[in-house]
């Protein structure tokens, strides 16, 4: 995937360059521009290559790879502009190719057009010119959310409620409050103080119970070794429930064939769940208790439809549950929820994994996110029936070192016995 990136990349930067150098822009002819224009591409290659073979500090990796992300973008979309002129330009001179004047050969008119298309000017300058210099105010256009989403964006933690009606609920858990946090990825991190805030912030509710719903890690255990001592404040009356996440098990690190090195960090990070005091529920339940009443915590081991692994033994979890009244389901995946859970008598499923890409609108009544596009549940509460999804956006970030839009979540849940009330 490095490989290809890097080759894409590539190919976008030579096809830019030569659409450039074609313009009468003056600066892009100049010598110091094409050691610029080629010295920053290589050397951005470079540092991503570093950034993915070797250990360097976080800081450095985190800011190659949002130059990375920023540029890629950038480019993709001054390609697009640049595109839409070259299909333009094609299409004319196909159009003059066979539309020949009179006792004028083909071949006659080929040579013809061998020499540059005349263009109409707009504004004094060409059609081509034009369109490029708009695609260079398109193309910088991202620059400015994203920088905003990496400085601020990232750590801006925010509190969501949501009431969650329960018709079966025992009247002993009525009013009881839940947090949910979700898609830690402590790997990604690079400021403690920032996510030591957010955490603060969640025990400030006082929650009776909460859940993790998978992520620790990006890719092995030891990323958690600056921020365990964080999290080992996450404590709640009722007791922390977790889950594994797709990242969780090494596989994008590792490789998806079995090692003694990825199985050793698996169970490291299993452990670093039991040596925060949080309760890894790996397809199996408990039942919590209140004034002698009970309901079910269920969690599952990574499930997810597509390429995800599909780990997790959903029968297994459930087993012991028949009696419970009221099923809360951990599962890192919400595709999940349509695959399995829908056919169970689980009530709440509670999932993370989409991060809602990062970016996108997230109001009271609208959201949007190009992860619905990826995702038919993908942020916020969903219901079909009498079943009930809710998929948190994550507390961290992957790859793109910020959000835009889309904020870090903290899910305050407070269950009530009864039915939805009817809305108009």
């Amino acid at each position: 995937m490095l490989i290809f990136n890097a080759i894409l990349l590539l190919i976008f930067d030579i096809y830019i360059f030569f659409a450039l150098r074609a313009t009468k822009i003056k600066v892009v002819k100049k010598k110091w521009f094409s050691i610029l224009w080629w010295g920053y591409s290589i050397g951005l290659l470079l540092g991503v290559f570093i950034s993915a073979k070797f250990n360097i500090p976080l800081m450095y990796r985190s800011i190659i790879l949002v130059a990375f992300f920023m540029t890629a973008v950038s480019k993709f979309l001054f390609i697009v502009i640049l595109l839409v002129d070259d299909l333009r330009r094609g299409g004319v001179w196909v159009t003059r190719l066979f539309s020949p004047r009179r006792n004028e050969t083909i071949s006659e008119r080929v040579e013809e057009l061998s020499e540059p298309l005349p263009e109409k000017s707009q504004n004094g300058i060409t059609r081509s010119e034009f369109l490029t210099k708009s695609g260079i105010v398109i193309a910088s256009l991202p620059i400015f959310p994203l920088s905003w989403g990496m400085i601020s964006g990232g750590y801006d933690y925010k509190v969501r409620r949501q009431k969650l009606y329960l018709p079966n609920l025992p009247a002993a858990f009525h009013g009881m409050r839940i947090g949910q946090i979700s898609d830690v990825h402590s790997g990604s991190f690079y400021n403690k103080k920032a996510v030591l805030g957010g955490v603060e912030m969640l025990l400030n509710e006082k929650a009776d119970t909460i859940f993790f719903t998978g992520d620790l890690v990006n890719n092995v255990a030891s990323e958690m070794r600056d921020y365990q001592d964080i999290f080992s404040k996450v404590k709640a009356d009722l007791g922390v429930y977790s889950v594994l996440g797709n990242h969780d098990y090494g596989d994008y690190y590792y490789g998806r064939e079995d090692s003694s090195a990825k199985r050793k960090n698996l169970v490291d990070v299993k452990q670093t769940h039991k040596a925060m005091g949080w309760d890894l529920l790996l397809d199996e339940n408990r039942d919590l208790i209140v004034d002698g009443q009970k309901i079910s915590i269920v969690g599952v081991e990574n499930w997810g439809t597509g390429r995800f692994p599909k780990k997790g033994d959903l029968n297994r979890a459930l087993r012991g549950t028949e009696e419970s009244p009221v099923k809360l389901l951990l599962s890192h995946d919400p595709s999940h929820w349509r695959a399995q859970v829908l056919d169970t008598d689980v009530d709440v499923m509670f999932a993370g994994h989409t991060h809602g890409m990062q970016f996108g609108v997230r109001g009271e009544h609208f959201q949007w996110s190009p992860a619905k596009y990826v995702y038919n549940e993908w942020a916020g509460l969903y219901q079909e029936k009498a079943q009930q999804l809710y998929v948190n956006v994550g507390y961290g970030f992957l790859g793109y070192p910020g959000r835009v839009g889309i904020l870090p979540e903290i899910t305050i849940f407070e269950l009530i016995k009864g039915e939805r009330p009817i809305t108009g």
